[in-house]
């Protein structure tokens, strides 16, 4: 592939763009939800202040009117806290939602306008595990991560100022050992930031495993291999499973290494406060408030440690979304494009030659050309370079050498949309969407009426069958037309086409899947369909293409016969051993 990702960006720059694509465009939302994290930290830290007066003046020294108003103070901080707390998680939920909406669909996008060589050279699975897993991680970090982090952030400062209102010293004391926390923490960010990339890497190949078992079910179950898919997915399910716990090990640790310090710090305090209890300098009240202070603080460091690893995990997750966004397709609308003018649609190759990826070449030197009206035809060995041919024509991939033109205009100096809006394909395997039939006919022009469907239909010889399922148009074709038998998809794959009506027709072994009955039954659609177009068809079987105006035998990249059918025989050639295998070298009579 030649398309290559960005160097790595920092923890900073990525942050950055979270903040730009992701999160400005919901800064209000987000600016009341930090605004209520910062009121929840003052609240709470109001309410360890509020120790000190209600141990005072309700348990050591009594004072008229303090059992009404201390407690009543007390309350009504406590839910005022708890509406700004549950304001703050509704905004919050409603922006992560909003953050996971957008990174799904721009992944998806940007999968669907990829170009087809990259999509061919990665698995779906680990854009599955991009979409559904990664999304979430950047979620937690970008909103959840940032608000929680601001609120346990700002509880820690107004701890610390209730500590220090009620004795710096003490407080200095603490602060000065604060930062041996920070070390801890920072220790195991790096434990569970390294867990995190090899989990990352592991669900891919688990989505990917997966989706290969799915896909290949036949195969597995005819072949008895369930038991080594099972096996196969178990060792990645393994894998993953080690870095996961290796990531949750660390955060476990880190919790215990956090309390134990803190718990040796309090111990510290009550020695510290013992001895100023001696001297009278510390009443009963400022030593709880003191203690409640400190407590809540540890337990907000608490939280800031696990938060560093959510932001380790998002980050990661970041740095592959974004590698993936930032690859540019290589087939795209040059800058100059403009819309394919209308014609006669006559496509011609210029001396192309093609290769997969600077690999062997596909195509060397081909030429040929095909007129409004006619039909060519491409055979010769299965690899000779046949469907990379089609494949050029609407650049799903650029020629290396020579041009692609139509009407004389080059592929690549047209826009995509109008060259592909020219074209209709019909493969051997005609791909339907888990939908009704109705929309697989009308997937090209989904405005089209249901006369010019069911028309369609009708011309594919598709209304028929159609009209005896139990719903009719609306009928589910499910997962890839499986509900379909092979005759049917293919009916409904060329009714898509009529209702297209390009003037350009590519068919790639139409017919080469199905059985004698439903391939007469098609072949008389597609008759249908190739006359007054250009048409490119691709066949194995050669007594569909006896009667193509032209005949091109490609083998080994190269075109090395041309020709029609009777001419092909009578030369000898590759053609005529294709045609005497199949039992088609019998020339017409023309002496009658």
């Amino acid at each position: 592939m030649t398309d290559a990702a960005a160097p790595p960006a920092s923890n900073r720059a990525l942050a950055m763009r979270i903040w730009r694509d992701y999160l400005r465009p919901r800064w209000k939302g987000l600016s009341v939800s930090l605004v209520s994290a910062a009121i929840v930290a003052g609240l709470s830290a109001q309410l360890t202040r509020m120790i000190q007066p209600a141990v005072d003046q309700l348990i050591t020294n009594p004072r008229p009117g303090a059992i009404l108003t201390i407690p009543a103070a007390i309350a009504g901080i406590a839910v005022l806290r708890g509406l700004f707390q549950v304001l703050q998680a509704t905004f919050i939920n409603r922006i992560g939602n909003g953050v996971v909406g957008d990174v799904q669909v721009q992944l998806f996008g940007k999968l669907v306008r990829s170009d087809l060589a990259r999509l061919r050279g990665a698995h779906s699975g680990s854009y599955v595990s991009s979409v559904l897993y990664d999304a979430s991680l950047i979620r937690e970090a970008a909103t959840s991560g940032v608000v929680n982090y601001t609120r346990e952030f700002l509880t820690v400062i107004g701890a610390l100022a209730v500590m220090f209102s009620l004795d710096p010293i003490l407080a200095a004391g603490v602060l000065v050992i604060a930062p041996v926390a920070s070390l801890i923490m920072r220790r195991f960010s790096k434990k569970t930031t390294k867990a995190a990339k090899g989990a990352m890497g592991e669900t891919s190949n688990l989505s990917t495993a997966i989706m290969e078992s799915l896909d290949g079910v036949k195969i597995v179950k005819m072949e008895n291999r369930e038991a080594y898919e099972e096996a196969r997915v178990a060792a990645v399910v393994d894998r993953r499973q080690h870095h996961l716990i290796k990531g949750s090990n660390a955060r476990a640790m880190a919790a215990p290494a956090t309390e134990t310090f803190t718990t040796l710090i309090t111990a510290g305090v009550f020695v510290y406060a013992g001895w100023r209890a001696t001297t009278g300098d510390i009443t009963a009240g400022a030593f709880f408030a003191f203690l409640s202070a400190l407590l809540m603080a540890a337990q907000s460091l608490r939280q800031v440690a696990n938060l560093q690893t959510v932001f380790s995990e998002g980050l990661t997750a970041a740095r592959r979304l974004f590698e993936a966004l930032d690859v540019a397709p290589t087939i795209v609308d040059p800058a100059d494009a403009r819309a394919l003018p209308p014609g006669d649609n006559a496509i011609a190759l210029d001396a192309v030659s093609f290769s997969y990826g600077g690999e062997v070449a596909a195509l060397s030197g081909v030429s040929l050309q095909v007129q409004r009206g006619e039909t060519i035809a491409l055979v010769g060995p299965s690899g000779g370079g046949k469907s990379s041919i089609l494949n050029l024509i609407p650049r799903f991939y650029d020629v290396t050498a020579g041009a692609v033109t139509i009407d004389g205009h080059d592929v690549r100096s047209v826009t995509l949309a109008s060259l592909r809006d020219r074209i209709a394909l019909v493969t051997q395997e005609p791909f339907l969407f888990d939908d009704s039939i109705r929309a697989n006919i009308a997937y090209a022009r989904p405005d089209a009426t249901e006369e010019e469907i069911i028309a369609a239909a009708r011309q594919a010889a598709a209304h028929d069958f159609i009209s005896e399922l139990p719903d009719g148009y609306e009928t589910g074709v499910g997962e890839a037309g499986a509900r379909l038998s092979g005759g049917q998809r293919q009916r409904i794959a060329i009714a898509r086409a009529f209702l297209k009506d390009a003037p350009i027709l590519l068919l790639d072994e139409a017919t080469s899947a199905l059985d004698t009955e439903s391939e007469a039954q098609v072949q008389a659609a597609l008759e249908r369909l190739m006359a007054g177009r250009a048409t490119i068809l691709i066949a194995h079987r050669l007594s569909t293409v006896k009667g193509a105006d032209r005949i091109y035998v490609i083998d080994r990249g190269k075109v090395v016969e041309t020709g029609t059918h009777p001419d092909l025989v009578r030369a000898g050639g590759l053609y005529a051993r294709l045609a005497k295998a199949q039992d088609l070298d019998h020339l017409p009579d023309t002496t009658a």
